[in-house]
């Protein structure tokens, strides 16, 4: 897939105030600081679509972004930063979890992890979510230009041991990208376009 158009459309706190389209939507999460605004940019191809900062916890609403006029990408906050007042957290985590378990013209979340660290309770915590609640999901591993390529595999192999360990039959399906790179962009974005023509083969029209 080639994207050729990046349209900002909304951005709100409030579940019933996202776009009404019937158009297939992929949500970005992640915890604080994982590179989400710039795993973003990379795959949209815009510097500063998604506003990137060095100030973790910039991300506080839910962002709809259409792209090519046909699907959305959606900004969600990130999760875990301890600067952000218990009150906040408690308002992210209760639209987070409306937009997860209410938006019906969710198709797919993507989880970013930092691929250099070790499997976080809060990452996991936040997956065993989204499978108790039946919402697919793919996991996305950041920054993997930081490291090379046999710790990759072997930080995702123990990733995968993790997941194993926490119940789950088989390790969802993943991806490992670089933002400044531009490691895994056509993977993500094909992984998209091919649920995206499922979608619509399906919707009549």
């Amino acid at each position: 897939m080639k994207i050729t158009s990046a349209e900002f459309v909304i951005s709100n706190s409030d579940v019933k105030k996202c776009p009404k389209e019937p158009l297939p939507e992929y949500a970005f999460i992640g915890r604080s600081n994982v590179g989400k605004s710039s795993l973003i940019n990379m795959l949209t191809g815009r510097n500063s679509l998604a506003k990137t900062s060095g100030r973790p916890g910039k991300t506080q609403l839910i962002n709809h972004f259409k792209i090519n006029g046909n699907w959305f990408l959606v900004d969600l906050p990130g999760y875990g930063y301890a600067r952000v007042s218990k009150t906040a957290k408690k308002t992210f985590q209760k639209f987070i979890t409306q937009y997860f378990e209410q938006r019906e013209q969710l198709v797919c979340g993507f989880v970013l992890v930092d691929i250099r660290h070790e499997a976080q309770k809060i990452d996991l915590e936040f997956i065993n979510y989204l499978g108790e609640k039946q919402v697919p999901f793919c996991i996305i591993f950041t920054k993997a230009d930081k490291i090379g390529p046999k710790v990759q595999l072997a930080h995702v192999e123990a990733y995968t041991k993790k997941m194993l360990e926490a119940g789950w039959e088989e390790m969802p399906r993943y991806f490992v990208t670089s933002s400044s790179k531009g490691l895994g962009k056509d993977e993500v974005l094909e992984f998209i376009d091919n649920v995206n023509k499922d979608f619509f083969s399906n919707t009549p029209i």
